[in-house]
C-alpha cells in the first residue's frame, strides 16, 4: 500500500550528478576576475544553498559585494548556456521515477538551482515523468524555507501529510522539517552518511531503488 500520494525530489546530487557543469561555472566567473579557481571538492562543500551563496563562497574572503554579484552575473549567464555539459541522470534515477509515476506517484523537483536551469534539465531528463520543477525565484523564500515545497505541492494538488521528500543534503533534512514533510536522504549524492546523521537524517538510502520500500 502506498504511504504517500507524491514524491518531492531535490536535483542536484539527488536525481542529477551536476558538479562538473557547476564547478565549471564557478570557475568560469573567477577566471574572467582574475581570481583563484576552484576544486571539484570545494565545490561540493559550496553547493545546497543556491547560486548567491554559491559564489560568497566560491570568491576570495573580503571580496567587495559589487564584485560577488558581478561574479554571481558571470556564473549565471554562463551556467544556463552550459548546465548540461558534463550533467548526467545518477544510474537508475529515470527507471525509479518512471516506476513510481507508473504506481501513481505525483512527481516534483524542488530545488536551490536557478529555476531555468531547474525547468531546462527536468525537461531533458525527466521530461513526461516529473509534473512539476521548481527552482530559485524571485519573490519565493528558497530551501530551506518551506516555500518551493508547499508550492510544488499546490501545483500537485497534494496534502504535505500525503507526501515525502527526499535528498542528499543538510539542507534537504531542514527543508523537509521546516515543510512538514520526512525526508529520505540518499547516499549517492554530495554528503556523507555522517554528516547527514549529525544534520538530523533519520532514513537513508543508497540506491535509487530502494526509495520505493519508504513511499
Amino acid at each position: 500500500m502506498k504511504k504517500y500520494d507524491a514524491v518531492i525530489f531535490d536535483m542536484d546530487g539527488t536525481l542529477l550528478d551536476t558538479l562538473e557543469d557547476l564547478k565549471d561555472a564557478v570557475n568560469h566567473a573567477l577566471r574572467t576576475l582574475a581570481m583563484p579557481e576552484r576544486t571539484l571538492s570545494e565545490i561540493r562543500r559550496f553547493v545546497g544553498n543556491g547560486a548567491q551563496l554559491l559564489m560568497e563562497r566560491a570568491v576570495p574572503g573580503g571580496t567587495e559585494e559589487a564584485m560577488v554579484t558581478r561574479a554571481l552575473a558571470l556564473f549565471r549567464e554562463y551556467y544556463d548556456l552550459h548546465c548540461n555539459d558534463k550533467t548526467k541522470a545518477y544510474e537508475g534515477v529515470v527507471q525509479l521515477l518512471r516506476e513510481l509515476k507508473a504506481e501513481g506517484y505525483a512527481l516534483a523537483i524542488v530545488s536551490n538551482k536557478p529555476d531555468p536551469a531547474v525547468k531546462q534539465l527536468a525537461g531533458i531528463y525527466f521530461g513526461g515523468i516529473v509534473e512539476t520543477a521548481i527552482g530559485e525565484r524571485s519573490g519565493t523564500a528558497k530551501k530551506p524555507a518551506p516555500d518551493t515545497v508547499y508550492a510544488a505541492l499546490s501545483e500537485l494538488k497534494v496534502l504535505a501529510e500525503r507526501a515525502v521528500y527526499v535528498g542528499d543534503s543538510e539542507v534537504d533534512v531542514k527543508t523537509a522539517a521546516n515543510a512538514g514533510l520526512p525526508c529520505i536522504s540518499v547516499l549517492w549524492g554530495f554528503r556523507d552518511r555522517e554528516f547527514l546523521r549529525e544534520n538530523g537524517a533519520d532514513y537513508f538510502v543508497e540506491t535509487p531503488e530502494e526509495i520505493r520500500k519508504h513511499v
